[in-house]
């Protein structure tokens, strides 16, 4: 049913983020029955309800297990034929290699492999290209240098679904290749021994929300018990346990933003468990240098451990990732933590030059007119792009391109909003040959263009998706759960939702609003958040919340101006730990200013 056709909740037609609220289509008498055969609050099986949980599939949905949801990986096409020549490469002492992208996915999906394989006696070599030097994705000179090195196998992860040129050059020099990877498939595969791939034309496609790191762990189940059947394990090497590299898992599915359903539910659940016991030396050290001083959760992965593990990749050391990932020795991971620490810094000082160099070129034109902005710059870093489109989108609320120009050509990378396909656009442009390469998902893609076709991609993708970025607009919605006063927003509130968690995209964190608030303080913490002390209709309870990156946004602004007046405020719960003492605060989304 179309949203605009309920009344918007608390009459909240357009906010202060240009969005109208609505309260998320659960049935009530659902969660109450969901809260009554469970035994959870009653406002845990509302949450649930809220996000489509039948009855019967309840209990499964509040505690994902592996043993009910893990498919048998010998369903997935090529799968059997992949374990078989590594299962060969094994018993013939053939070397092999791991080829993988340069993000959080493929660092996990790499460091994986590379602990099931020592885990069996095996040394691998992890080849990570250089972001700068060599873009995404293997490539010929890539694969000359490991053929060079002794290589007879390559498995790519996270990437090489649609390296053609590079794969069959790989086979032209006599290197098998087997690919692990989850982005879209075209018609054709390229030239591998093997395509482990849920988004293949020909696969189930019951599987497509799986990240790289998911399907290379299906690959490591695969690979255990070929190994198993082939007699390789005895007293003096035993079986490993796939299970104890959840935590890999977990991280690299929660960083992909890949929805939390099904399978990735039960994959993130488990890991957090693991990754809570410390067992990976360079996640404990990881989670050191990040303060990091509680038990993981979404959040932490995400925005704290993601980042450090990803900042590598973007300032010109990609091996440090999985290296991190993969090592045992406390010091070395020590070392390695700290450093990524400092790299992620240093991404943090570039990305926000870029950033504020892009928007200026949307302020001073009429780019900030367009439906879909794309802005090019001499000497960004690629390796922040991503992020600085991100930030656009966020601050223009419509899909943006972001593209480093070096030479003759740029390397660009897009963010989009709900209802917009990304993916498809840049696939498209490739096909007419107005960028050189490129590709994606839904709400993200990269892409390489000629510098003299920039104007060209710009026209082709405001034609293209100017009605979708139009309609997404109209349509802009926030999902809340209900309303909470000032008083209720408590740290017992917080234990209860945990309980429908993990959450992420494609089981959001339960938002709420809290209506008719008085801000008692506001001010500006760091470059550009804001924070603020709530406080209830006739001065009940007290809130801390903050609004991160709103400084320049009309949210932020109404924060910071608010003169006494009343607000409702929309945003996610979240612990706040200080000496010990734990207090609930409200990370602000959204507010709608009263008259």
């Amino acid at each position: 049913m179309d949203a605009t056709a309920t009344p918007p909740f608390l009459d909240v037609e357009q906010s202060l983020g240009g969005r109208r609220w609505r309260l998320r289509a659960g049935n009530e008498r659902l969660g109450l029955a969901i809260s009554q055969r469970l035994g959870v609050p009653e406002i845990v099986g509302r949450v649930m309800a809220g996000r489509g949980v039948g009855l019967e599939q309840a209990e499964q949905y509040l505690s994902p297990q592996l043993r009910h949801l893990l498919p048998d990986p010998s369903t997935f096409k090529d799968m059997d034929t992949a374990a078989r020549r590594i299962v060969a490469a094994i018993r013939e002492g053939e070397k092999i290699a791991v080829f993988g992208d340069y993000d959080v996915d493929g660092a996990t999906s790499s460091g994986l492999l590379r602990r099931f394989f020592n885990a069996i006696g095996i040394d691998v070599e992890i080849y990570i290209p250089d972001r700068l030097k060599e873009g995404y994705g293997p490539n010929a000179a890539a694969m000359e240098t490991l053929k060079q090195r002794g290589a007879d196998l390559v498995i790519t992860v996270d990437c090489g679904i649609v390296s053609f040129d590079a794969l069959a050059h790989a086979k032209a020099i006599g290197l098998d290749v087997i690919v692990v990877d989850h982005h879209q498939a075209e018609t054709r595969l390229p030239e591998a021994i093997a395509v482990v791939n849920p988004k293949r034309h020909d696969e189930s496609q019951q599987y497509t929300y799986l990240a790289a790191v998911g399907v290379t762990f299906l690959l490591v189940v695969a690979l255990n018990r070929a190994l198993r059947e082939a007699g390789w394990f005895n007293a003096e090497r035993p079986e490993p346990d796939p299970r104890l590299w959840l935590d890999l898992v977990a991280l690299g599915t929660v960083c992909d933003v890949v929805p939390l359903i099904g399978l990735n539910r039960a994959f993130v659940a488990q890991g957090l468990k693991v990754m809570a016991r410390r067992g990976n030396a360079g996640l404990a050290a990881l989670a050191d240098v990040a303060g990091l001083d509680e038990a993981p959760g979404t959040y932490h992965v995400g925005f704290l451990l993601g980042p450090r593990v990803n900042a590598g990749g973007r300032v010109g050391r990609p091996e440090y990732g999985p290296d991190l990932l993969s090592l045992d020795n406390p010091e070395q991971c020590r070392l390695l933590a700290t450093e990524l620490d400092r790299y992620n810094q240093e991404r943090k000082e570039i990305e926000a030059a870029v950033q504020e160099e892009a928007a200026a070129l949307v302020e001073g034109s009429s780019l900030r007119d367009d439906r879909v902005i794309v802005v090019a710059g001499e000497g960004w870093h690629p390796g922040v792009i991503g992020i600085v489109a991100s930030r656009l989108k966020d601050l223009y609320q419509r899909p943006a391109v972001v593209i480093a120009l070096d030479g003759d050509t740029g390397k660009g990378s897009g963010r989009s909003v709900p209802g917009v396909d990304m993916g498809a656009a840049v696939g498209a442009a490739r096909h007419k040959e107005i960028i050189v390469a490129g590709g994606g998902h839904l709400m993200a893609a990269g892409l390489t263009v000629g510098r003299a076709n920039i104007d060209a991609l710009r026209v082709f993708l405001n034609e293209r998706l100017a009605k979708d970025v139009s309609d997404a607009a109209r349509t802009a919605s926030l999902g809340l759960d209900g309303a909470l006063s000032v008083e209720g927003a408590t740290a017992e509130l917080i234990e209860l939702m945990d309980q429908a968690g993990p959450f992420g995209a494609g089981n959001p964190e339960p938002r709420f609003a809290l209506p008719n608030v008085r801000l008692v303080q506001a001010g500006i913490v760091g470059e550009n958040h804001v924070r603020c002390v709530l406080t209830g209709s006739g001065g009940r309870g007290r809130l801390t919340a903050i609004s991160f990156r709103s400084l320049e946004t009309p949210l932020g602004q109404a924060l910071l101006g608010h003169n006494g007046a009343s607000f409702h405020i929309a945003g996610h719960l979240r612990r706040n730990s200080w000496r010990g003492n734990v207090t609930a605060q409200l990370l602000i989304e959204d507010a709608c200013r009263l008259a």
